[in-house]
């Protein structure tokens, strides 16, 4: 079981070039990616996308990657595009005589046009730089991954709390359910005789009737069973490798469902009153369960 928030930092030095990936993580409920790339990085977004989501199934992760030369290149960290500069000079030169303005074109214009200066990041082919950039990733992921288990495992422990709170109170429950029907009968036969009346024999037809009736009404037996089925899912999820946070929102929508079921058909205050203990423990399962992958 992973938690969805977590940080993870790589870092690589290859070929004359130091890249750095940053990763982290917050709650979502699908995956969503944003990856924030250097402009000459930008058609590694793809693949940065699909090694992410071979780690990662479930929150918004933020991708930094930067690219920096080396110091083995840091006579050589501007490059100069002369021919560039020259072309940008001509036309510039062009534009003004046909616009009739008056002026040179001065160094400050062309160093300030798009090229004309270049650092090594830059000059680089993007497919050089993947090299680099994957092992960072990888080890950004690792180190994400790992903080994600590790909060993870606090979020387990105290979801497994809330489960093993819940799982006594339905003990409880059904301790108290089988009583409820001859608590019945006896406030029906009290009702009878503090109304006037002569109180019902034992066997009385009517009398077994509406028992029955109130019986079959506030039957808990199905709900239980499906809280106890649902409290072994969650155990199981406890041991699985795979994401279990969409698992988890099920189980709670299911046993929230079980719970209202019981609290509307239970005529008994002591039921009542582990209903409400079991809605409290269950709403701070469910916001548990939204921190987890």
């Amino acid at each position: 079981m992973k938690s969805m928030t977590g940080y993870g930092r790589g870092d690589c030095a290859r070929d004359g070039f130091n890249v750095t990936v940053e990763l982290s993580s917050v709650n979502r409920k699908q995956a969503e990616i944003s990856v924030n790339l250097p402009r000459e990085l930008e058609m590694l977004e793809a693949r940065i996308r699909e090694t992410i989501l071979k780690e990662v199934s479930r929150g918004r992760l933020t991708t930094r990657v930067s690219v920096h030369a080396g110091d083995g290149k840091s006579s050589a960290r501007m490059h100069l595009n002369v021919s560039l500069a020259k072309a940008y000079a001509h036309e510039l030169g062009k534009l003004a005589r046909e616009l009739k303005l008056t002026g040179p074109v001065t160094l400050d214009h062309l160093v300030r046009a798009p090229g004309v200066f270049q650092t090594d990041a830059e000059l680089v082919e993007t497919e050089d730089l993947w090299p680099a950039v994957a092992p960072a990733l990888q080890a950004a992921l690792a180190a994400l991954v790992k903080m994600r288990s590790r909060e993870g495992a606090h979020l387990a422990q105290d979801l497994a709390a809330r489960v093993t709170v819940m799982r006594k109170c339905v003990e409880r429950v059904a301790k108290q359910a089988p009583k409820s029907a001859a608590r019945y009968r006896s406030q029906l036969i009290e009702r009878i005789q503090s109304a006037g009346l002569p109180a019902p024999a034992g066997d009385d037809e009517r009398l077994l009737k509406e028992i029955v009736y109130f019986a079959d009404r506030s039957d808990i037996t199905e709900e239980l069973t499906r809280l106890q089925s649902h409290f072994q899912q969650f155990d199981d999820c406890r041991k699985a490798k795979e994401p279990v946070g969409r698992t988890l929102d099920f189980l709670a929508q299911e046993m929230n469902r079980e719970i209202n079921t019981i609290g509307s058909k239970a005529n008994d205050a002591l039921i009542s009153n582990e209903v409400v203990t079991l809605k409290a423990e269950l709403e701070k399962f469910r916001e548990q369960a939204q921190n987890v992958e």
